[in-house]
Order: structure tokens, then sequence, then C-alpha cells
């Protein structure tokens, strides 16, 4: 039985984390080559990016932050109040 301490700890598959070796879940549900490419091509980008030191929660919010951009208005564009002219 594993130690209380040990709950933390990401899980692992095959020495891979088990949220990057989740695209082998699809591969196993759809058996073709480019399934096999993808999860594969997952798996080796998420265990590089692990080394470097970044996990993958941390590595999709990176992603996620840089899709986004560095400017990310408070208000939508929708909700921004258009000016008016009174004098027409």
């Amino acid at each position: 039985m594993a130690h209380w301490r040990d709950t933390m700890r990401p899980m692992r598959f095959f020495g891979i984390d088990a949220r990057a070796s989740a695209p082998l879940l699809f591969f196993v549900m759809n058996i073709e080559v480019w399934t096999f490419i993808l999860a594969v091509g997952t798996a080796i980008l998420f265990t590089f990016l692990e080394r470097k030191g970044l996990t993958v929660p941390a590595a999709i919010r990176a992603g996620r932050a840089w899709i986004a951009g560095e400017v990310r208005p408070a208000v939508p564009w929708w909700e921004k109040r258009r000016l008016v002219d009174y004098r027409k």
C-alpha cells in the first residue's frame, strides 16, 4: 500500500504523465496510422516539456495564454460604450 505522501505525485503510465498519454486511448479506440503518430507525437512533446520543467497542466495553460495573446481587455468589444455626438 502506498504512503499518503504519494497521493500528490502525478500519475505515470510507463514513465509518461498519464494526462500526456490520453491520446493513446484515442489510438486504441481508432487504430490508424495517423492516430498512432498523433499519440506518439503528443507523448514525446509532453515528455520534452516535462524535461524542461513544464508539467502537462502548465504547458496547456501556457499554450492557451499564447493563443489568447498579450492584450486581454477587461470589457469585451461588444459591451464597450461608443462615443455619441449630441450636437448633430
